[in-house]
C-alpha cells in the first residue's frame, strides 16, 4: 500500500485528545490501537474507542493516495512521535504480517515493524443520521458548566451527566446536580423530541476542543455527537429518569435579601474567598452576613475561635439581615460563572447564586441554636469588623455550624412538564425551615435523612480512598509504561536500516 503521511505538527496534539478517550485498564488489547485512514477524498483521520466513546480527529490536508487504513499501537506511536520535531513527518503502511512506520533519524529515515493488526477487529463507530443541531457559544458554554457541576458517585449514574430537559419545546433547560448544589440554565430551543442526559468527560473540556470552532450535535436513539470543525465525539447516553430537579429550587419571590455584587470584582472576591481561614475541611464553612446594610465573609481558623468577619464593598443590597453558612467551594464555582446576585430566604433555605437565565442553587450549612452545655455563659462582646485601616477585634461567639441534609431530587412519575422558569419557578419549603412544628412523625423522616446522609459521606470517603489507590496504580503504570519507552527506542534504533 502507499504509505499514509503524518505530520507531526498535527500528531502531537491529535494524540492528546485522542489519549482522552483510551482505557489504558482496558483488558481488550485492541483498544489499545488507534485507527489510522485515508478516505476516498484523501482526508486523513485518526480515530480512538473505550466502546463507550469514540474520538476521530480530521487532520488539516488531504493527501494523495488510494484508501487505506492501518491499526497502530497508542503508547508506541507517542513515544515515537515525541522524539521527532514539528516540522517533520512520518509515514505509516501495512506491509504482508507487519505494520512499519518510517520516522526522520537524521538524514535518513527508521524503521519500526510490529505484527499487522487487522483493520476488521476494530470497534466500529456508530454512524448517527439525524440532522445536526448548531450550539450556540453562550449554549456551549452552559454545558460545561453543568459538567462541572454534575455527580461523580457512580451508586447515582443518572446523576454523572448533564440534563438537557426538552419537556417544554420553547423554553430548554441545560441541568446538573450532585445532591449538593444545583446548576441550571434556560432560555434555549433545540429540535429534540426527547430530553437526552449527556455524561460528563474530559474530552469535552479538553480546550483544544472547545476552540476548535462551532459545535454541532447530533442525538440518536442510544448515542449523541458533538464535533467541532476537525473534531468528533461520539458518547453512549445514559439512560433513565432525571429526579424532578425543580423540586430544591426556591421560590424567587420567597427571597427578601439580595445581594448584587460587581462582575468586575468577581475575580478578586473569588481570590479573597480562597484566603478566607476554615475551620472545616470537610465543608470548607464560609458565612455570608447581611446586616445594617453591610455585606460580610465569615470565617476562622479553629471551631473554638470567633468568627472572623471581612466586609465586601461596591455591593448593592437589599432585605432584612440575614446570616447563612455554605461550602465556599460552591460560591467560588458561582462567582467563576459569572453569577453576580445572591438572593437568601433564611439561614437554612437554598441558597440562590443568577444572573440572567442561569442559576446555581447551593445548600447552606445549618448553624445550632445555643452554645455547647460547657461552655461558660460570658457577655458577647462587640463584633469587629476587619477593614484596611483598623486591625481585627475579637467578634462574639457565633454558632457551630453542621451540615444539612443534601437537596432532595425525587424521580419524576409521569413525565409530565411543570411550568417554571427561573424568575417564577416555585417548590415546597424546605424541611428544614419548619422543624420546630414538625409532628413527631416528620421529625423521624428528618432523622432518617441525616442517616442517609451520613452513609451517603461514607460512601464518597470510600470512594476517595479508591481514587487515591487508582492514582498510585496509575503512576506506577506510567512508571513501567516510560521503562517500556525506553526499552522499545532501543529495539527501533537497533533495527535502523541505513
Amino acid at each position: 500500500m502507499k504509505p499514509i503521511k503524518l505530520p507531526v505538527a498535527e500528531l502531537k496534539p491529535a494524540l492528546t485528545g485522542l489519549g482522552k478517550v483510551l482505557n489504558g485498564r482496558s483488558a481488550l488489547a485492541i483498544l489499545s490501537n488507534i485507527k489510522v485512514e485515508r478516505t476516498h477524498d484523501g482526508w486523513i483521520a485518526l480515530t480512538s474507542t473505550d466502546l463507550d466513546r469514540w474520538a476521530t480527529v480530521r487532520l488539516e490536508h488531504p493527501a494523495e493516495g488510494p484508501p487505506a487504513t492501518v491499526l497502530l499501537p497508542f503508547d508506541q506511536l507517542s513515544q515515537l512521535v515525541k522524539s521527532c520535531g514539528k516540522g517533520e513527518s512520518i509515514e505509516v503502511m501495512s506491509s504482508g504480517d507487519h505494520t512499519l512506520i518510517h520516522f526522520p533519524l537524521g538524514d535518513t529515515l527508521g524503521e519500526s515493524k510490529m505484527p499487522f493488526v487487522s483493520p476488521d477487529e476494530f470497534p466500529a463507530t456508530p454512524r448517527l443520521r439525524n440532522e445536526s443541531i448548531p450550539l450556540s457559544s453562550t449554549l456551549r458554554e452552559s454545558l460545561l458548566e453543568a459538567m462541572d457541576c454534575a455527580s461523580v458517585d457512580s451508586t447515582r449514574y443518572v446523576l454523572n451527566g448533564t440534563f438537557i430537559d426538552a419537556r417544554d419545546s420553547k423554553a430548554n433547560y441545560v441541568v446538573a446536580t450532585d445532591g449538593k448544589h444545583l446548576y441550571s440554565a434556560n432560555s434555549f430551543t433545540l429540535p429534540l423530541k426527547e430530553s437526552v442526559i449527556i455524561p460528563t468527560h474530559k474530552f469535552l473540556e479538553w480546550k483544544e476542543f472547545g476552540s476548535d470552532g462551532e459545535w454541532q450535535m447530533r442525538v440518536g436513539e442510544k448515542h449523541l455527537q458533538l464535533s467541532s470543525r476537525r473534531w468528533r465525539f461520539i458518547t453512549k447516553t445514559i439512560e433513565g429518569n432525571y429526579p424532578d430537579w425543580r423540586a430544591p429550587i426556591p421560590n424567587p419571590a420567597d427571597a427578601k435579601t439580595a445581594i448584587t455584587l460587581d462582575p468586575a470584582k468577581l475575580e478578586t472576591l473569588i481570590k479573597l474567598i480562597q484566603r478566607m481561614p476554615c475551620h472545616n475541611d470537610r465543608y470548607h464553612t464560609l458565612g455570608l452576613e447581611w446586616k445594617g446594610g453591610q455585606f460580610m465573609l465569615m470565617g476562622k481558623d479553629k471551631p473554638e475561635e470567633d468568627w472572623l468577619r471581612v466586609p465586601v464593598p461596591d455591593i448593592q443590597g437589599r432585605g432584612p439581615d440575614v446570616t447563612v453558612f455554605l461550602d465556599r467551594n460552591y460560591l467560588a464555582k458561582g462567582f467563576g460563572y459569572g453569577l453576580n446576585t445572591i438572593s437568601l430566604i433564611s439561614a437554612v433555605a437554598p441558597i440562590r447564586l443568577h444572573s440572567g437565565g442561569r442559576q446555581l442553587i447551593v445548600m447552606p450549612v445549618r448553624a445550632n441554636d445555643a452554645e455547647p452545655a460547657s461552655a461558660p455563659s460570658k457577655p458577647a462582646p462587640p463584633p469587629a469588623v476587619v477593614t484596611a485601616a483598623s486591625s481585627p477585634q475579637p467578634p462574639p461567639k457565633a454558632e457551630q455550624p453542621t451540615p444539612t441534609p443534601p437537596m432532595q431530587t425525587h424521580p419524576s412519575s409521569n413525565g409530565k412538564h411543570h411550568p417554571a422558569t427561573n424568575g417564577t419557578t416555585t417548590s415546597a419549603a424546605s424541611p428544614v425551615d419548619k422543624v420546630d412544628t414538625k409532628p413527631s412523625l416528620e421529625a423521624a423522616l428528618l432523622q432518617i435523612e441525616g442517616i442517609k446522609t451520613g452513609f451517603r459521606e461514607a460512601i464518597n470517603g470510600l470512594t476517595k480512598v479508591g481514587d487515591h489507590i487508582r492514582q498510585a496504580m496509575r503512576e506506577q503504570k506510567s512508571g513501567e509504561k516510560e521503562i517500556q519507552g525506553i526499552r522499545q527506542t532501543l529495539r527501533t534504533l537497533q533495527s535502523v536500516r541505513i
